[in-house]
């Protein structure tokens, strides 16, 4: 009897050790492309819609469209200027702005809910302005509008980064990950 309980053991066991490696090499992956994306230090701008959540305290939850100015109004603390802070500088920022003189010990959540636009215009069928998705690429940015045109010149393709104080275009292929706020110019083929 002892011989089939440690043979079902080890059994169970490996099963178990299996479904562990299987799942961590699904979770990890993704954790990594996350921050080779650079959204782990994510900063907020204009269009980003977002939710604060305040745990245990339901009349603190707020959803909101960050301003073009790059605020939101908060009970009790007001107008907050979050443009270019990081999800948990906010989350730090609410904290501390409710620790005085309101809550003991806030536990702030932020999460974003919808990314800012990404623009493509060029010679794609539907240019505009598309919400963002991570793992966005520029193939996939042209899917969202509609595909190429007939006269899309794909080795002749161009982003501008919202980051970028000159606004300089930098070359692109169709594998580049875009980000939020980017622009990307597809050229018109002569042939």
């Amino acid at each position: 009897m002892n011989h089939y309980r440690k043979h079902w053991v080890a059994m169970v066991s490996g099963v178990f050790l299996s479904a562990l490696m299987l799942l961590a090499s699904i979770l990890i992956p993704a954790q990594r492309s996350f921050a080779e994306e650079g959204l782990s230090d994510y900063t907020l701008g204009s269009g980003d819609y977002v939710r604060v959540q305040v745990y245990g305290e339901s009349d603190l939850t707020l959803e909101a469209r960050l301003t073009d100015a790059g605020t939101v109004s908060y009970p009790f603390l007001g107008e907050i200027k979050v443009l270019g802070l990081t999800v948990s500088r906010l989350q730090e920022l609410i904290a501390n702005g409710l620790r005085d003189g309101y809550l003991v010990d806030p536990k702030v959540s932020v999460t974003i809910l919808e990314y800012r636009k990404f623009f493509i215009n060029g010679e794609v069928k539907n240019p505009g302005g598309f919400s963002y998705q991570p793992g966005l690429t520029v193939r996939k940015a042209a899917s969202l509008a509609g595909g190429f045109t007939n006269r899309a010149n794909k080795n002749k393709i161009f982003i501008i980064s919202e980051n970028d104080p000159n606004q300089t275009q930098r070359p692109a292929d169709q594998s580049t990950r875009i980000h939020p706020g980017d622009i990307i110019i597809v050229e018109e083929s002569f042939f």
